[in-house]
């Protein structure tokens, strides 16, 4: 199972890099999506920069799961992009959904080695610091 989240550690970490660096430099260019809500939505998402930030936090994370430091920071980070993504696609482009469903994969099998980073944050009633 080690093995198996280090991979997929790796692959999402560049996974993340690369399409936060596109957002940026636009070296992958893709055709616009066919739903005229999707478009509005990029549209604004544009106009208002919050594209920008966006792909910062993928840029961030991705770098830091290739890096192997502060993994759990990553996963928190882009458990918020992955949610984003498929949220997105869940409603403007289901047909183009398959990466993202990949990058959800990919992201349970590093959490489920980092899982006890995790502990505090998903106890019912976690133990209050004196």
């Amino acid at each position: 199972m080690k093995i198996a989240s280090v991979v997929s550690r790796y692959l999402l970490g560049l996974m993340f890099t690369v399409f936060g660096l596109n957002g940026f430099l636009n070296f992958i260019h893709q055709p616009p999506p066919p739903n005229p809500l999707a478009i509005q939505f990029f549209v604004a998402i544009s106009a208002s920069h919050f594209a920008a930030f966006f792909f910062a936090v993928q840029l961030i994370g991705g770098l830091l799961l290739l890096s192997g430091f502060y993994v759990p920071l990553a996963l928190t980070l882009l458990a918020a992009e992955i949610y984003n993504i498929l949220a997105f696609h869940l409603t403007f482009a289901p047909a183009s959904i398959a990466p993202a469903l990949v990058a959800c994969v990919l992201w349970v099998l590093v959490f489920l080695q980092y899982r006890n980073s995790f502990r505090g944050v998903l106890a019912a009633k976690p133990l209050a610091q004196e």
